[in-house]
């Protein structure tokens, strides 16, 4: 294990964030499986209804991602992290009550998917706004590859635990693990000793903060390019959802276990790509590295399509496991680089900025996906998605970045 790495982890301060996020990533892979298959299993829910309820998830990120850059920069990040994770826990509660009472309905899942998404704006905000004032620009890819290491040991395990959870619990009490998650993580942050640097008060126009995020952004050449890729890869992503979880579910009719466990390949893929990061970066450069794990792995999404419940779910394993270990050397690489680039003033803001350019395309994803599903089949909407998912490199791969093996940082931390 990297020195750096084990370093990190014995700052109390990275721990708390560290095991903070480790509950909460445990929680919201539960809740991948859970909340729609509520919706499927629970409350019979047509396939635009299942798109309808993906987008309600990532709306937020659409209507308030802006301003919420530049709140979080007005206020403390760990202050609003704590604040999020208790009102996200409060909202999933909801849901197994209403299903107790006999009184939970599709809309109440639409609210409760805002909600989520609205606190989730914040905290994500915030938390790649504070990360470097905990471990300090130089250490940020240990880090960001610490992190990532917990989403994607999340992501191994806690589909097939969340699977089986929902096998035998139901998918609405399932939730309450996600709910203890949330939960655990707000008391996790609350042991971080090391205060944040006094905010200057601000009274200035929020419009005009926000402005300046978004000028810093679109205004880079290299932001708006890392930008454009995600977003595009997103969107297709997104558009897959649906129909995939209706093909596993419905059209295969597979139990709630099996579905877990396939999508934990993707997991492990992840920790693949999270072990791989820092030697695929050395080899190839940190600009190939961004458009590499898009590129590469997107073509595998044509293999979904052809699932059965045969030997052929081995496709869909062959296609999760790439795709989680690209999306990881993806995030830790564009995610470090964002970081150092940014003067700190502004972390809050341009964070906000990119989620809402990367996140805004995902609303309109899970409602093409679920309306294609139900016009043209989960099948044919598939292919749609792959077709689409194998253009997202190419924002990258026409820049500067195509052969740039260092990529440039910020010479200042303020502005």
């Amino acid at each position: 294990m990297d020195s750096l790495f084990v370093s990190l982890l014995k700052d109390h301060d990275f721990r708390g964030l560290f095991l903070a996020d480790s509950a909460s990533q445990a929680g919201t892979q539960i809740l991948v499986l859970a909340l729609p298959l509520v919706a499927v299993s629970a409350l019979h829910a047509s396939e635009f209804e299942v798109g309808a309820l993906a987008a309600c998830q990532t709306l937020a990120f659409v209507v308030i991602g802006l301003p919420a850059g530049a709140i979080v920069d007005r206020l403390g990040k760990r202050a609003v992290m704590v604040v999020s994770d208790w009102a996200r826990a409060l909202a999933l509660a909801s849901v197994p009550v209403a299903w107790w009472l006999d009184g939970l309905t599709i809309h109440q899942l639409y609210a409760v998917a805002l909600v989520l998404g609205v606190f989730t704006v914040f905290f994500d905000a915030a938390y790649q706004s504070y990360l470097p004032h905990l471990v300090g620009r130089e250490r940020l890819v240990e880090g960001n590859s610490a992190l990532e290491g917990v989403r994607t040991v999340a992501q191994l395990g806690g589909p097939g635990a969340g699977g089986y959870l929902i096998q035998f619990l139901t998918a609405p009490f399932a939730l309450v693990v996600t709910v203890a998650g949330f939960a655990w993580s707000a008391l996790c942050l609350a042991t971080i000793r090391k205060p944040e640097a006094r905010q200057e008060r601000r009274r200035g126009h929020l419009g005009r903060e926000i402005g300046e995020g978004v000028r810093f952004v679109l205004g880079h050449r290299l932001l708006r390019r890392v930008a454009g890729c995600a977003a595009t890869a997103n969107l297709f992503a997104t558009m897959a959802q649906p129909p995939i979880l209706l093909l596993l579910a419905r059209d295969l009719a597979l139990a709630p276990g099996t579905i877990g466990l396939l999508m934990a390949a993707g997991g492990l893929g992840g920790v693949t790509g999270a072990l791989a990061n820092r030697r695929i970066a050395a080899r190839f450069g940190q600009g190939p590295t961004i458009w590499l794990a898009i590129g590469l792995p997107a073509p595998l999404m044509f293999l979904v399509p052809w699932v059965e419940a045969d030997w052929r779910l081995g496709l869909f394993v062959v296609f999760e496991f790439f795709f989680g270990a690209g999306a990881v050397v993806f995030n830790v690489t564009q995610l470090s680089f964002r970081q150092a680039i940014t003067p700190e003033p502004l972390l809050g803001r341009m964070n906000a900025t990119i989620r809402f350019l990367v996140w805004g395309t995902m609303p309109l994803g899970g409602l093409l996906g679920g309306a294609l599903s139900a016009a043209i089949g989960v099948r044919n909407t598939l292919l749609v998605a792959a077709s689409g998912a194998c253009l997202a490199f190419l924002w990258v791969v026409t820049s500067p970045m195509r052969s740039m093996r260092e990529l440039p940082v910020s010479s200042h931390t303020r502005l």
